[in-house]
């Protein structure tokens, strides 16, 4: 059976991306110091191509997200900086030609977009009839394996609001942001049905996991 899980890192004061999202400052101003801890890791470097790095608490962590892994939900903001109707299909992702996921991407948006294979095995799908929609088809692609919802915040109110995450992966990271956007708010009271089940931590990142009691 698919879980559903999110994996994301917030800072000390809340904020999952910084100020003023641009395509120079893709997570915002300040907002690329989150992600220190992962970039560092073995595991993250090789899915991205990359050798070298550090094994440990926060390794464990970065291959965590892609363990069990059939298909990827996001937000149109997570995909690129385009806003509104697509002017045309130039943009292809922050990624180049061969993504991270290796799995199908489903893109939650308002504006319609055929299918875009990439290399790797990656295929970004663009839902434009609401959450509920974009995870049965990701449940569907899946078959049998996990979800992850790699964000943003508002995507992640979302399904937090919704009720349909399994699993709640927090990576809190020790910086101050002071503004962009928030992860928990707009939740009506906040996310519940989530228990804490597991907290390690590293001098660069505390992780939290919640999961749904069953």
């Amino acid at each position: 059976m698919s879980l559903v899980k999110v994996h994301i890192t917030m800072s000390v004061d809340g904020y999952a991306a910084g100020p003023d999202q641009s395509l120079e400052d893709p997570l915002g101003k300040g907002a690329e110091a989150l992600h220190e801890w992962a970039f560092a890791t073995r595991g993250w470097r090789a899915q991205h191509g990359q050798e070298g790095g550090e094994s440990g608490v926060d390794d464990e962590q970065a291959v965590a997200w892609s363990e069990n892994l059939g298909a990827v939900l996001m937000g149109r903001n997570m995909f690129g900086p385009v806003r509104g109707p697509w002017p045309d299909e130039t943009w292809r992702g922050w990624w180049g030609e061969d993504p991270p996921y290796h799995t199908p991407v489903f893109v939650l948006t308002h504006h319609e977009r055929a299918p875009l294979e990439m290399e790797g095995g990656t295929t970004f799908y663009f839902v434009t009839d609401g959450i509920e929609s974009a995870l049965e088809q990701a449940v569907a692609a899946a078959d049998g394996k996990d979800i992850t919802i790699g964000g943003g915040a508002s995507t992640v109110q979302q399904y937090l609001r919704a009720g349909l995450v399994d699993e709640l992966n927090l990576h809190v990271a020790p910086v101050l942001l002071g503004g962009g956007e928030r992860l928990f708010e707009n939740l009506d009271g906040g996310p519940t049905g989530l228990d804490l089940v597991e907290l390690v931590a590293s001098p660069a990142a505390a992780h939290f996991r919640y999961a749904r009691a069953r």
